[in-house]
Parts: C-alpha cells; sequence; structure tokens
C-alpha cells in the first residue's frame, strides 16, 4: 500500500486518489458569510491587542508555527467560547485515511482539533509567519477528509499563518468529497481581519454548542 505524509501532500494527489473537487458555488460555503454575532468593545480592544503584538514579533524572526498559535489563535479561540464546555481541544492528533481500492493511505499530524462530543467542529493548520496559506491547505484538506462524520455532516478549517487567515468547509455530493473556501482575512488590513475571523469563530461555537444545524439565511 502506497503511503503519503500529509504535511508533503499536494492538492494533485488529493484529486487524483480521494477525487478531491473544489466549487466556487456561493452557496455551497455560505456559514462563513450568514449573520455573525456583533463583536464587543471590549473583544475588538483583544483583537486589536494581538494584531499589535503580532506586528512587534515579526520584527524578532523567525516567527514560529507554536509562536503563532500562542499569541494568535490560542486567544482567538478563548474569545470565541471554545476553551469551555461542550468543547474540547486535541493538539498534534494523529489522523489517517484509507482508499482500499486504490491501496492509498495518508498520515499526518493535525496541529489543532476542536470537538464537541464526537463531533469535528474545526480543524485547524497554523504555519509560520512566511508561508502562504497555499503551503497548507492540501495538508489541511488531508485532515478533513479524515473526519469520522463524513460523508454525512459537512467538516470545517480554519487555515492561518498568523496574519492571514481562510476557513474551509468539506462535503461530499454524490459521494464526490468536495471543498470550497471563505474570503482571506487579513490581520494587516486597516480594519483588523481578526474581527470577521473571530465573529465567524463565535458562530460555529454558538451554532455546535446548541446542536443547531448551520442554515443559511433565508
Amino acid at each position: 500500500m502506497l503511503t503519503l505524509t500529509s504535511s508533503a501532500i499536494a492538492l494533485a494527489d488529493l484529486e487524483t486518489q480521494f477525487n478531491l473537487r473544489y466549487t466556487q458555488d456561493i452557496n455551497f460555503f455560505f456559514e462563513w458569510n450568514n449573520t455573525l454575532p456583533a463583536l464587543t468593545d471590549i473583544e475588538k480592544e483583544r483583537c486589536d491587542r494581538l494584531k499589535t503584538s503580532y506586528l512587534y514579533l515579526l520584527r524578532y524572526p523567525p516567527l514560529l508555527e507554536d509562536t503563532v498559535k500562542m499569541v494568535v489563535l490560542s486567544p482567538l479561540l478563548d474569545l470565541a467560547g471554545f476553551y469551555l464546555p461542550p468543547f474540547h481541544i486535541q493538539s498534534e492528533a494523529s489522523i489517517e485515511i484509507i482508499d482500499q481500492e486504490k491501496n492509498v493511505t495518508v498520515k499526518g499530524n493535525l496541529d489543532s482539533l476542536i470537538l464537541c462530543e464526537s463531533l469535528w467542529v474545526l480543524v485547524i493548520e497554523s504555519k509560520k509567519a512566511l508561508f502562504s496559506l497555499e503551503a497548507g491547505k492540501a495538508q489541511l484538506l488531508s485532515y478533513l477528509l479524515a473526519s469520522p462524520q463524513l460523508p454525512n455532516q459537512p467538516i470545517y478549517g480554519l487555515l492561518t499563518n498568523g496574519s492571514n487567515f481562510a476557513f474551509l468547509k468539506l462535503a461530499y455530493d454524490n459521494d464526490v468529497p468536495i471543498y470550497s473556501l471563505s474570503d482571506e482575512f487579513i490581520l494587516h488590513n486597516r480594519e483588523n481581519g481578526l474581527y470577521k475571523v473571530l465573529q465567524i469563530l463565535k458562530y460555529f461555537a454558538q451554532a455546535f454548542s446548541k446542536n443547531n444545524e448551520l442554515t443559511p439565511n433565508p
């Protein structure tokens, strides 16, 4: 059996081995653009502080993955409520996806996995500050493909290098795994991009903690 590592896998590998497909249908990933929770002044101040801290630390490279998680990602997850019941976090969790028909296995360790009971709420892949988000997209998608809730329910991911953020959604359509991405949110923007990231994280946290289905706005 051919064994691939998620950190070295390419999108072409996932498309060939697992029939992964990308869609530009704006109705596919409606969740990120739903009516989102408003931020309080205190939450905006916290986001601004995270931005100031991150920009300061960029003066002293290299800014590695662990630092990105500690300075930016971890506080955002706390503000969104992911460190409270019913959620819990797994770090460096091992994953494996197997295609018996094509005799292929993909193995890897994801950075952070947020769970609500047995439900994968969000899979997070963080990269070094100098990396483009493209550097981690295939790796994150390989983790999403390993979710035990597929194909019955969609799975979501967050990709970040500390200053840039993008959300992903993966779902099955007639046994074909399809994914799409949100816009990219940038911390450097004049209006702090962390505002929208936190709003989306709060939306997911509130929806899953209440066992609500994620449905588009009427």
